[in-house]
């Protein structure tokens, strides 16, 4: 992961379509449309027309709203244009699938819904790349009113910048009239980067044949529909090609004629289709959705076709989901997860290896933009671990493979694959030349443990004996180097290197207890045994080495120091049983002394904390009441932090600002929790089955 107590009494509990749904009373940033790193935007304002929508990264990708009630223009999307006045928002409800905004203004109610789902059971409908905008008005006054509304897209949304030229189309499918945009040029998987969108594919903005409705590809839409309530007549299509990338926005209106007490409903889809998603050892690899070749029209149809049920669906994964968040965390946990579901998923590409398997490729959000980096796939994975166990194992394939190369010729686990969209090879630190700035210990500890619990997940270790002698190879480093590691970098090396670092011997022993607990589902026995023997004289040491009177130290050789121990984390929920139960009990009774306003600092060493490992500390009790002093705050933060992003995982728990990162992966962590709860686990896997 890379450098670049008032509390609220309760979250909020709002009616959402006839069911009880957990609500942010104020999510840092609101997910509209988000599906993965290019296909991704969000709102950064309390109301959806205090400002335009963006993309994660903060760049400007405007989508507008207008509607007229009896003539008169209202926006209820998006800042501009500023002289129509905006709806009155009224409400604001955040579920894992939906986004659901109210508004009423002039005898009408407005219900704005964004739908994506995105349910991991469900591969090939979570790499689906639609998201369901859907629109119920009704008169509250008595009254009938005339109404109508228009959404406008600005190209943009399909190209990284404003510089790139892009073509226009109309086209029907059996259901649909869509429009698209796309890059003039479409260079395929042309180049990497972090701050980056895609300038290859299209964007599509699909309406149902069966909804009133009228469509123009031209400027000006937002001004003519405030005007007379119509779209210009003609399309900008045959425009010059400079002229058409100012003028290529996607319009729509849709009429909901007379309007009434009882609610007039219409919907349409939003897309972002690419025929090559990732670039993995100079292969390129198809969307997991169209690893059979389906064709994009058939793949919009099929979403249309089932909207209905997908909408039942998906608002029933919603509440069963908040509902048992809550059972095991308290509301204010509930809160913290259902926001972190969306970000998790949409910071992954999902692929398609050669044989059509699944490849699961994660972006390192805001940082460097590595892709497939092991120090993002370990925080993330108890969502995986929890949600759909062939996840985790699509993101840890790619990097045995490329582990079980001769290029990569080091006895120690990588780092990264590249950089996103391109997995082909480490680029942090020394590559595949050198050890420098290289997480030896890190990485190699987070894959044991991460494919031994994946392992324990599917019930075989049948990807352990694949790889068996890349797993060997790190579990023998680890064993010459983990208890005391050199002067290494970890995880979290914005805090820079820290010699003999305590949490990062703890890993470096779960590992070991990992790897001992593969050997015996292998029926290695002997190394089984070896292993094991070793895991537990080590854990015995660092009890000594890290003891300093109530608590333990951030590094052994650091008196007066402290820090977060996450990692112990594994050894109660992997059932290692290296480490007694009072040393959990006695870093969680210190911790309770050192809580800021927004949070318990990550270590002695500054105020800012990361919101993952919080959830995997808070996890360490077995007592509610402490989990709830660490996750209140934390929920405050949510609610007080003045960085309006996609939810970072690096902030000041004084002043709740953020510090680094954001939209990233790494908040699937929060799942933690859930995961440790061993029959829910095992209820939510079973849907996982059963696709």
């Amino acid at each position: 992961m890379k450098r670049v107590h008032s509390l609220l009494a309760c979250s909020l509990v709002i009616a959402f379509g006839g069911t009880l749904a957990l609500s942010q009373q104020r999510p840092p940033a609101t997910p509209l449309i988000a599906h993965n790193p290019y296909f991704s935007v969000w709102s950064t304002t309390d109301k959806l027309t205090s400002s335009d929508t963006t993309h994660w990264t903060g760049k400007a990708q405007p989508i507008a709203g207008l509607i007229r009630i009896d003539g008169k223009p209202f926006r209820f999307m998006g800042k501009h244009p500023e002289d129509i006045p905006a709806m009155q928002q009224t409400n604001l409800a955040v579920t894992a699938t939906h986004t659901a905004y109210e508004f009423t203004q002039n005898g009408v109610s407005l219900e704005f819904i964004f739908f994506t789902p995105a349910i991991p059971a469900d591969l090939d409908l979570l790499s689906r790349p639609v998201t369901y905008l859907t629109w119920k008005a009704k008169s509250t006054d008595g009254a009938t009113h005339q109404v109508k509304l228009l959404l406008d897209v600005d190209p943009i949304l399909s190209v990284n910048d404003r510089s790139q030229l892009v073509v226009t189309a109309r086209h029907q499918t059996t259901s649909l009239n869509v429009l698209s945009v796309g890059s003039r040029d479409q260079n395929i998987l042309n180049r990497s980067g972090d701050d980056l969108r895609i300038d290859w594919g299209y964007f599509h903005l699909a309406i149902p044949k069966n909804e009133e409705s009228s469509t123009v590809i031209a400027p000006r839409a937002v001004e003519a529909f405030a005007a007379h309530g119509e779209l210009p007549a003609v399309d900008a299509i045959g425009m010059p090609e400079a002229a058409r990338r100012e003028s290529a926005h996607l319009a729509a209106t849709l009429n909901f004629g007379p309007v009434a007490a009882t609610p007039v409903e219409r919907h349409l889809l939003v897309a972002y289709t690419e025929g090559y998603a990732i670039q993995y050892l100079q292969r390129n690899l198809r969307p997991y959705w169209q690893r059979n070749n389906m064709p994009v029209e058939t793949m919009l149809d099929t979403a249309e076709q089932q909207y209905t049920s997908l909408e039942s669906r998906g608002r029933a994964f919603d509440k069963e989901l908040s509902t048992d968040l809550a059972k095991v965390g308290g509301e204010h946990y509930a809160a913290l997860g259902i926001l972190s579901y969306r970000q998790t998923l949409a910071a992954h590409g999902l692929a398609a290896d050669a044989n059509g398997d699944p490849m699961l490729f994660a972006k390192e959000n805001f940082s460097n933009g590595c892709i497939a980096t092991v120090d993002v796939l370990y925080p993330s994975a108890p969502f995986f671990l929890f949600f759909q166990p062939k996840l985790l194992e699509a993101q840890l394939r790619p990097v045995l493979e490329y582990s079980a190369l001769q290029r990569w010729h080091f006895p120690f686990a990588p780092h990264d694959l590249g950089q996103y969209p391109l997995a082909n090879g480490q680029v942090y630190g020394g590559g595949e030349l050198t050890e420098e700035d290289q997480m030896p210990v890190e990485e190699s500890g987070n894959m044991l443990i991460l494919v031994d619990a994946l392992a324990r997940a599917q019930g075989n270790a049948h990807m352990a004996e694949q790889y068996w002698p890349q797993l060997t190879s790190w579990a023998a480093y680890l064993k010459e180097k983990g208890l005391d590691p050199e002067n290494q970098l970890t995880t979290d090396d914005f805090a820079g290197h820290v010699a003999h670092n305590s949490n990062l011997s703890i890993k470096a022993i779960d590992a070991l207890a990992a790897y001992a607990d593969l050997a015996h589902l292998l029926h290695h026995e002997d190394i089984a045994a070896t292993y094991s023997a070793t895991a537990k004289t080590m854990a015995g040491k660092w009890i000594a080495m890290a003891a300093e009177g109530d608590h333990y130290k951030l590094a052994f050789n650091s008196p007066n120091t402290w820090s977060q121990k996450y990692n112990l984390v594994w050894d109660k929920l992997l059932d290692y049983n290296l480490f007694p139960e009072s040393v959990r009990e006695k870093e969680v009774t210190y911790y309770l002394t050192k809580l800021n306003r927004y949070g318990l600092p990550l270590d002695s060493r500054a105020d800012y904390t990361k919101l993952d490992w919080s959830i995997w500390t808070a996890t360490l009790t077995s007592k509610p009441e402490e989990f709830k002093a660490i996750m209140d705050p934390i929920y405050l933060w949510m609610n007080e932090t003045p960085t309006r992003v996609p939810l970072t995982d690096w902030y000041d728990t004084k002043n709740g600002k953020q510090v680094g990162f954001q939209a990233r992966s790494v908040v699937g962590g929060v799942f933690i929790k859930a995961l440790s709860d061993h029959s829910l686990t095992s209820k939510w896997r079973s849907y996982a089955n059963s696709h």
